[in-house]
């Protein structure tokens, strides 16, 4: 794996961990963090089940993210219309890079969590957030739209509270956050550690390869295929599975009232 100017990648006990860092200015990201957090998933996706099982995204210092840095916002500002447009697209693939990774992605989330940060944790599979956490999706307040984040936000929350919270750009809190179905659960430290630790317990209990294969089916049922084609599609996807070496090993382990091979040294 590459070294990074503004992220960190580590990986143990097949738990990779991707942390933002750039904690003096919370986080926040540019083009140097969004080329990096893109390259590193897709290093990601080519490292195999017996390395990674799960993915971690979450923020050095005090914050998650405080969203863009007013730096390279700045810059942005005196950009031509073709090079806002190639940097804004830039920032579409690095959020879909995180929806799309193909082992389960989890956000933890604490501080802040501004602007474009909510794009980062609304593409992830799973969001746990410290309740104190200051949510804002604030792009309206200085005359702009959360655009790209906008396709993962309202797959958690639906057309109606996105309108509430992204033309308002309200703050609210991890418990707020909840309610709205923004994060999946919100918690003090301690609690929200022992959650993290117990979804990660499951999603390594689970066939490594069923997993994302759901994660796959899950992205084609919302995204890419029509009614007849899912009918087709996913009964072709339970006939495979179901002969492949996994499925054959999950099946007769719970037939012979046994754990599976894959939870021996997961």
């Amino acid at each position: 794996m590459k070294q990074f100017k503004t992220i960190e990648f580590n990986i143990e006990d097949k738990i990779g961990t991707i942390s933002l860092n750039r904690p003096e200015i919370h986080n926040a990201f540019n083009e140097v963090m969004i080329a990096e957090i893109i390259d590193c998933f897709e290093e990601i996706e080519k490292m195999n089940y017996d390395c990674i099982r799960v993915v971690i995204m979450r923020g050095k210092g005090k914050s998650f993210c405080a969203g863009a840095d007013l730096k390279w916002m700045k810059g942005v500002a005196n950009y031509s219309y073709q090079e806002n447009y190639l940097e804004s697209y830039k920032l579409s693939m690095c959020f879909n890079a995180v929806y799309s990774c193909k082992f389960p992605t989890i956000a933890l989330v604490h501080g802040a969590a501004i602007g474009g940060a909510n794009g980062l944790l609304a593409a992830c599979d799973f969001v746990l957030a410290h309740k104190n956490t200051v949510f804002s999706l604030s792009e309206v307040k200085i005359g702009i739209v959360p655009a790209c984040i906008s396709p993962y936000v309202m797959k958690r929350v639906g057309e109606y509270k996105s309108k509430e919270l992204m033309l308002t750009g309200m703050r609210f809190n991890g418990k707020k956050a909840k309610e709205a179905g923004l994060v999946n659960w919100s918690f003090g430290e301690k609690k929200l550690n022992a959650k993290l630790e117990d979804l990660i317990s499951m999603l390594k209990s689970s066939g490594p390869i069923a997993v994302s294969t759901c994660k796959q089916l899950l992205y084609d049922v919302e995204n890419v295929w029509n009614h007849e084609e899912t009918m087709e599609n996913t009964a072709k996807m339970i006939a495979e599975l179901r002969q492949s070496d996994e499925g054959q090993e999950g099946m007769s382990s719970f037939l012979e009232k046994r754990k599976p091979n894959w939870t021996e040294n997961n």
